[in-house]
């Protein structure tokens, strides 16, 4: 029954994320819509030859079928582990949300677009190397001091600090969107740590399974070529060729850590927090299981000001001390440069005209949104005398909200004011707002009530610096939003994301990183961060820990369900073991405390995405789903014991991953060791508590059962179970993989081939002492292996957890 509950309830879940498959969706009825999309049509109403070919093939398919092809992106989606976190007061990740059609751009439009997003990212190198060397904007009049001077984003410290590959900028990304009229806007620029790359990626991947024979006919361009050029541009930064490359991240708790993970491992590079890293003698090295290692370069996916508390924010908790002192000595690439969130400034969009002319001599081929500081006052009047037509926002990138509107919000909010109250406020925080022209943004078609319907939208586009220049990425990802409203494009506010397709009239080529040929020194295995060696081990007990609950609360509601009986001595005996490891069976049938370890296990499995496959991730979260449902409405007796068999075929099913697919490098050995050690833990407590003289009558027969060892007993003892027998068997047996010593012989291998931080010439503590446990067990029999020495053990155990953790943790 229990399975069959969670088998319906697995079905309830899929079928609860599937599109509605209704009767009357058909793709023609984008020839019936009110209004046709602004991005199908141009400007004289003409389809664009680049969507004909798409909604053509639209146009061929059922409804079922449609449906059906938007279910599988969403499978994937969902399979990969897609999420963001939204800071909004709710807990937990959000699915991405994904919108199925993908955006077509005329690959001739984004050739003359990327030109002018290139001239604009060097365009804002240019005024990094101006803002944090000569301030001659400032000097000659192009800039307000107080632009630079009062925002929180200029960093003093870094002023007049070369970087050390030459550039500020390395990575960076553009909002843009498109008037009804055709022409692109610049709405925002992003330096700061640009997010959605990464989404980027997964968005193509997850159109091009929904629509796999569209996106092959078409001429596509591929999105690879873009992050094989910035791997590349990253290792060429890396100049000794000793050091590390890696993402610096703010942790799982950030609301783009998927991403970062994802980047990571996609890029073959590390993913290290602020805590993984220290400053010696000007380098910034990463601890590892075989001491600190050299890190060159950062990819920094935290705001500046985070990432050194010595000489930054020192109330942050994510940064390291001394990293700006790294920097400062050239010995650390920083991507992109602290200090480069001042280019996000809003304000500076009124004054970048002119600036390009005095740093590059050209105009702005791209023109950003029409924008007006406030400072000024003849642009305050103009601002004041059209308020219908602006929206009101922070001159800084970043400010509190504004008294009760918001942190943006449009002029026509304003209009109820008494007369002169709007200009004395302006006047009063002018040097700190923005009035930007309210535009209406061009529309691209989004799926809805199984109709096509026109939706706002805009871009991201994302730009690499590489030897040749500036990569634009031939795609990126569209904002699209959930109404008519241009506010909704927000992922807060109900906005989808969907891909962007670059359409070229002949064929394209198809790179991929798998086949490009890589240049990127293999890291030695022993180079694992401690961090990530720490998480791995604490997997591999919580892992081990709640398969060994499992199977002892198997055992006892296959017994309950026969007598029903607590009081029976040995369910009493047995419930009584439970409660000295936490687990109250008077709670529920299945214990909080198994949910707790099998959470605890899905935590450390998190904070190590970039090192877990994502099948592994799925199943391990299938476990918790499924265990978290059981717990509510499992009984005791037979349903439990059918429930905890479910279960552990789930977690035999997670473990088995890891053991067909896991490199066998040090991260493997620091996962073995934790379950080696957890399951003789649970092994030797529970022979010390069950195998004495005075054991109920029935436990070594348990004892068995929770071991898995009922039919090898059979075949190895010609006897009935006592017990000299089941000490035999499940303490002393070598070839038992849950006996004790079988454990103790696995750690003391994997512990012998841990990176040695002691003299080639003695043993590790860590190393000596698992010899000693291992020896001194070996050496035993069954009739002298008392429940004292068993004890003993256990606290010996303990304490080997704690030796591994000083020598290398």
């Amino acid at each position: 029954m229990a399975e069959a509950q969670a088998a319906r309830a697995a079905e309830i879940d899929e079928k609860a994320t599937e599109p509605d498959a209704s009767s009357d969706l058909n793709a023609a009825d984008y020839r019936s819509l009110p209004g046709v999309p602004d991005e199908m049509v141009d400007a004289e109403g003409n389809m664009r030859p680049v969507w004909k070919p798409f909604l053509d093939a639209l146009q061929a398919m059922s409804g079922d079928e449609l449906a059906e092809r938007f279910a599988r992106a969403d499978r994937y989606l969902r399979d990969a582990g897609v999420f963001y976190r939204a800071y909004d007061g709710q807990e937990g990740p959000r699915a991405w949300p994904f919108s199925h059609i993908p955006v077509l751009i005329d690959a001739g439009e984004w050739e003359m677009l990327s030109e002018g997003l290139k001239q604009r990212a060097d365009l804002l190198e240019a005024m990094m190397a101006d803002f944090y060397g000569e301030n001659r904007l400032v000097q000659e009049g192009f800039l307000p001091p107080s632009l630079i001077a009062a925002n929180s984003e200029f960093l003093r410290p870094l002023v007049g600090i070369q970087p050390a590959g030459g550039h500020f900028l390395h990575f960076m990304s553009f909002e843009i969107g498109r008037g009804p009229d055709g022409h692109w806007w610049v709405l925002a620029d992003r330096a700061q740590a640009p997010s959605g790359a990464g989404f980027a990626l997964e968005n193509r991947v997850a159109t091009a399974r929904a629509f796999s024979d569209i996106y092959g006919d078409l001429h596509v361009h591929r999105v690879a070529s873009f992050f094989g050029a910035f791997r590349d541009a990253l290792q060429a930064e890396n100049n000794d060729g000793e050091g590390r490359i890696a993402v610096l991240t703010p942790g799982p708790a950030n609301e783009t850590y998927y991403e970062h993970a994802y980047l990571a491992r996609y890029l073959g590079i590390s993913l290290l927090e602020g805590e993984d890293l220290i400053v010696s003698n000007d380098r910034v090295m990463v601890r590892t299981v075989a001491g600190p290692r050299p890190v060159n370069v950062l990819w920094r996916r935290l705001d500046a000001s985070y990432t050194d508390p010595l000489e930054l924010n020192q109330n942050s908790r994510i940064g390291t001390p001394g990293m700006v002192q790294a920097i400062r000595a050239g010995n650390l690439t920083m991507v992109n440069a602290l200090g480069s969130g001042i280019v996000e400034t809003r304000a500076l969009l009124a004054f970048l005209p002119a600036i390009s002319r005095r740093l590059l001599g050209e105009e702005l081929k791209v023109p950003s949104v029409a924008t007006w500081w406030c400072g000024g006052g003849a642009e305050r009047d103009h601002v004041a005398q059209n308020l219908q037509n602006m929206v009101i926002g922070p001159a800084y990138s970043r400010m509190p909200f504004f008294d009760d509107y918001g942190q943006s919000f449009t002029g026509t909010k304003l209009a109820d004011r008494r007369p002169g109250s709007v200009e004395r406020w302006l006047e009063k925080r002018g040097p700190f707002l923005v009035g930007q022209e309210a535009v209406k943004l061009s529309t691209a078609p989004a799926f809805v009530d199984g109709k096509l319907t026109p939706r706002p939208f805009s871009l991201r586009v994302f730009a690499a610096r590489t030897k040749n220049g500036w990569h634009i990425m031939p795609g990126g990802f569209a904002r699209i939003g959930s109404s008519a409203d241009v506010a909704a494009l927000a992922m807060q506010t109900g906005g989808r994301a969907a891909d962007v397709w670059i359409v070229s009239q002949t064929p394209v080529a198809r790179p991929s990183l798998l086949t490009h040929e890589s240049r990127v020194p293999r890291n030695r295995p022993s180079n694992l961060p401690s961090r990530a060696a720490d998480n791995l081990f604490w997997l591999g007990r919580y892992i081990e820990r709640a398969e060994g609950s499992l199977r002892i609360l198997r055992a006892w509601h296959s017994r309950f369900a026969e007598i029903a009986d607590r009081e029976q001595p040995l369910l009493a005996e047995v419930e009584d073991y439970l409660e000295t490891l936490g687990i109250d069976l008077s709670e529920t049938a299945l214990p909080q405390a198994l949910l707790r370890d099998i959470d605890s296990a899905v935590y450390s499995a998190g904070n190590i995405r970039d090192r877990f496959s994502p099948d592994g991730w799925l199943a391990l979260r299938d476990l918790a789903k499924t265990t978290r449902r059981f717990v509510d409405i499992i009984k005791p007796g037979d349903d439990a014991a059918h429930a905890t068999t479910v279960l552990l075929r789930k977690l035999a099913g997670f473990a088995g991953l890891v053991h067909e697919n896991m490199y066998r490098s040090t991260g493997w050995r620091f996962l073995s060791i934790g379950r080696y050690l957890e399951r003789g833990l649970h092994m030797t407590r529970l022979l010390a508590r069950l195998s004495g003289e005075d054991a109920p009558d029935g436990a070594f027969d348990m004892l068995l059962e929770i071991g898995d060892n009922v039919m090898t007993h059979r075949r190895h003892y010609n006897v009935d179970t006592d017990r000299v027998t089941v000490t035999d068997l499940l303490a002393l047996d070598p070839q038992n993989p849950r006996s004790i010593l079988f454990q103790l012989n696995e750690l003391l291998g994997e512990v012998e081939q841990l990176p040695s931080q002691a003299s080639q010439l003695q043993m590790s503590p860590l190393h000596r002492e698992t010899m000693r446990l291992q020896s001194g067990l070996a050496v035993m029999t069954a009739d002298t292996l008392t429940p004292e020495f068993l004890q003993a053990l256990e606290l010996d155990l303990e304490a080997l957890s704690d030796c591994l953790a000083q020598t290398y943790l």
